[in-house]
C-alpha cells in the first residue's frame, strides 16, 4: 500500500505546504483514491505521477474549505478531460449539499455520473476492488470522519521449503496451487494446494483521521492498524492557549493515544502554519517550528514516527513496515 501527501498545512496553505489532501493505492495499482481535496489539489497532482483519469474514488473528512474547496475544481478538470467513468465520492451529507450548491450556481454539469455515498448513514463501503473501507466518527465542529482502508485481497502464500522437499518443480504448478488448486504432476501424483500453503499474512490497514479533538475515538479501529494519520494541529501548550473552540489535536494528544493503542507507525499532519520549517520564518518569526512538534511527539510515543510533507510518498509493506520513498 502505497500514499502520497498532496497537502499538509492547516487553515490555509505556505510557501512550502498546501492545505489537505492525500493520495492512497493499492500495491502497483494504477488506479488511486484521494482523501479530503483542499483548494488547489488539482494543481498538486500535476507534480506527481497520478492522473484525474485513474482516480476512482474520493473521501471527504468533513466540509470545511482546507479540506474539501478543491472537490469542484477537481471534478470539473475531469469532466474537461473526457471522464466517462462514474465517480465515488463519499462523506457526510453536507459534501453533497455543498457541492450541489457549486455545480447549480456556476452551472457546473458533469459528462459522468457522481456516486455519492452519506457515510453517516453507511458507514461501510464494501463495493471498491482494493480497500473495505470504513468511517469512524470524530469530534469537530462539524461532522467528521476518519476513514480506515484495509486491503481486500491478501494472496496466498506458498510454503516453497515444502514444495522443494516434495520435488515439486517451480513454475506454473506453483501458480496453480498458490491460487487454490489441487494439481496432478507429471509423475502422477496428486497435489492438494492446502497442503503447501501457509496461512494468511492479516490485510494491511491504514486509518486516515479528520480534524478531531479526541484521537481516543479511534481506538476501535485502531487495534489491527499498522498505520495512524492523524492531525497534529498545535503543540501542547499551543493549544493551552488557543483554548478547546477549533477542536483539533496536539501532537502530545496523539502520541498518547498511539503510544496506549500500540499503533507501530504514526504519520502526523494538517500543521498550523505557525509552525515554520525552521525558526524564524513565517508567522512566528524566531518562534515555533515544526521541530517542536516532533520533539513533542518523541516524548510520548517510541513508535515508528514521521512529519508530513507535501509531495512525500510513503510505503506500507507486506510486514507492516512503513518507509519513506523518494518523490517521482
Amino acid at each position: 500500500m502505497e500514499f502520497q501527501f498532496l497537502g499538509s498545512s492547516s487553515g490555509t496553505p505556505t510557501k512550502t505546504r498546501n492545505v489537505t489532501a492525500l493520495a492512497l493505492r493499492a500495491d502497483n495499482a494504477r488506479q488511486w483514491y484521494l482523501v479530503d481535496c483542499g483548494e488547489g489539489t488539482q494543481h498538486r497532482i500535476l507534480s506527481t505521477s497520478l492522473s484525474l483519469a485513474s482516480l476512482r474514488a474520493i473521501f471527504i473528512t468533513h466540509v470545511h474549505g482546507d479540506h474539501c474547496y478543491g472537490l469542484p475544481g477537481l471534478l470539473a478538470s475531469a469532466g474537461m478531460q473526457n471522464r466517462t467513468e462514474p465517480m465515488l465520492l463519499a462523506g457526510p451529507q453536507a459534501v453533497r449539499h455543498f457541492l450541489d450548491g457549486v455545480m447549480q450556481t456556476t452551472q457546473l454539469k458533469l459528462p459522468y455520473e457522481i456516486e455519492f455515498i452519506d457515510v453517516e448513514a453507511m458507514p461501510t463501503i464494501s463495493a471498491l476492488p482494493d480497500f473495505r473501507v470504513q468511517a469512524t466518527a470524530l469530534s469537530h465542529r462539524v461532522p467528521t470522519y476518519a476513514y480506515s482502508f484495509t486491503e481486500q485481497a491478501v494472496e496466498a502464500r506458498l510454503d516453497a521449503v515444502k514444495l522443494a522437499s516434495a520435488n515439486i518443480p517451480a513454475g506454473p504448478l506453483w501458480g496453480r496451487i498458490q491460487r487454490g488448486e489441487d494439481v496432478v504432476l507429471p509423475d502422477g501424483r496428486a497435489v492438494r494446494a492446502s497442503d503447501y500453503l501457509l496461512p494468511l499474512r492479516k490485510p494491511r490497514k491504514i486509518i486516515v483521521g479528520g480534524d478531531n479533538d479526541t484521537p481516543g475515538l479511534l481506538a476501535h479501529e485502531a487495534r489491527d492498524a499498522d498505520v495512524l494519520i492523524h492531525e497534529a494541529t498545535y503543540t501542547e501548550a499551543v493549544l493551552s492557549k488557543v483554548g478547546p473552540g477549533p477542536q483539533h489535536s496536539s501532537a502530545k494528544r496523539v502520541a498518547q493515544f498511539a503510544s496506549e493503542a500500540k499503533i507501530r507507525n504514526l504519520v502526523l499532519t494538517h500543521f498550523s502554519p505557525r509552525y515554520q520549517e525552521q525558526k524564524g520564518e513565517g508567522i512566528a518569526k524566531g518562534g515555533l517550528s515544526l521541530a517542536d512538534i516532533h520533539t513533542e511527539e518523541k516524548v510520548h510515543y517510541s513508535g515508528s514516527l514521521f512529519l508530513a510533507n507535501d509531495f512525500e510518498c510513503y510505503l506500507l509493506d507486506k510486514a507492516g513496515v512503513l518507509s519513506k520513498l523518494q518523490s517521482p
